[in-house]
């Protein structure tokens, strides 16, 4: 107990050191946090990806159509429970800083394949019944403030041309990875919209999603959609959709690798200034450890010592750290929210920075307590006064 009280005394002693020490230790975690929350953002849709859905798509590359009479011979493919089908549409809303996802899609089946958005039953049979409806995701529309009924142009890139819809319903996630800013409409309003103004890429979908019956049989179900179309015009690739989410994924890896590294320079620039601040109250106590090794304190004592202050330190400011990431976060995905359309602090994140504290703090602390531990008492003496 005594032990205790002589560390809080220690690591309070200068304190305008000790407080910026500290708030350099909040500064450096929130900044690790948060890029650890960004990587963990990148990964969301692979972790919420369903071990029952596959995703089938052009063998050349996603850009390329395949054809919409794929879909009857896949429906039909051994161990598939259903399928559907759509199309990227990659829409502007006003202006290119209003971006957001928006997919053409066949409405009842992936509505059934995706029961994490939920939909109320009105709305879901009024999105389904009108060709020009749209439903959005809970944040998009608290973003604009749309209403059910109301009309929404969106300015087609990909398609071009100005497309009206009307809202039909709003989702929300059934989980908090679940992504609640997207914008999804009828596959068949576009079809029939360029059947009249671009009749040559009219019947054709971007990918198909796969529901099975039995998840175990992926790769043979994979295997046999893959042969059904071998040397078509239009080969197919079919993979799992978390392996779907990797393959976008693996295109940005540069930006995670680089994200990582900057998160473990954040951990070094803290154990700097945590060592700085350990090496210089150790030097100022050397003739207080001397005096300690003269009363029969051992040198694993006065160790402990400067442990104990190194992590009382790193600890608070730890806590500090991990008590602001929540709300940090939180203006980090509102300023944000077009490009991480979820943004959560998971667990880990913060159980990464009460590990990085404990780190930083124990290889703070070895070099000042093994000059502690190798001082003699007649060098530490000669410092007194």
């Amino acid at each position: 107990m005594y032990s205790l009280k002589l560390i809080l005394k220690n690591t309070f002693r200068h304190k305008l050191r000790t407080f910026l020490t500290m708030m350099g230790i909040v500064v450096a975690l929130l900044a690790f946090g948060l890029l650890r929350t960004v990587i963990t953002t990148w990964y969301g849709m692979v972790d919420a990806a369903s071990a029952s859905r596959l995703v089938t798509r052009n063998s050349i590359s996603l850009i390329f159509p395949l054809p919409i009479s794929y879909y009857e011979k896949i429906r039909h493919v051994d161990g598939v429970k259903s399928v559907t089908y759509g199309t990227w549409f990659g829409g502007i809303y006003i202006d290119a800083k209003h971006f957001f996802a928006n997919e053409a899609l066949e409405p009842k089946g992936f509505l059934d394949l995706y029961p994490e958005y939920v939909l109320r039953p009105d709305q879901k049979n009024a999105f389904i019944l009108d060709r020009k409806g749209f439903i959005a995701g809970r944040k998009l529309v608290e973003k604009y403030g749309w209403k059910t009924g109301d009309t929404v142009t969106l300015k087609g890139t990909i398609f071009p041309g100005n497309w009206d819809f009307v809202m039909r319903g709003i989702y929300s996630g059934r989980t908090r990875n679940t992504e609640e800013s997207a914008f999804i409409f009828h596959w068949d309003y576009l079809n029939e919209t360029l059947k009249k103004t671009a009749p040559r890429r009219a019947d054709q979908a971007g990918f198909y999603i796969i529901g099975l019956t039995d998840p175990n049989r992926a790769a043979e179900v994979s295997l046999a959609i893959d042969g059904m179309f071998r040397n078509s015009m239009a080969e197919t690739i079919t993979e799992t959709e978390k392996a779907f989410h990797l393959g976008f994924l693996a295109m940005s890896e540069a930006i995670l690798v680089a994200i990582r590294m900057l998160s473990m320079v954040v951990i070094l620039i803290i154990m700097v200034v945590m060592a700085n601040t350990m090496v210089m109250t150790a030097r100022e106590r050397m003739g207080e450890y001397a005096v300690f090794k003269t009363l029969g304190f051992g040198g694993g004592y006065i160790a402990g010592l400067i442990l104990g202050e190194s992590l009382l330190i790193c600890l608070a400011g730890c806590m500090i750290a991990v008590v602001l990431t929540y709300p940090v976060a939180d203006i980090f995905a509102a300023a944000l929210s077009d490009f991480f359309p979820v943004f959560v602090v998971s667990r880990t994140t913060i159980y990464l920075d009460i590990a990085a504290s404990v780190f930083v703090a124990v290889v703070a602390a070895v070099v000042p307590a093994r000059r502690a531990m190798t001082l003699t008492i007649a060098q530490g003496l000669r410092r007194i006064g």
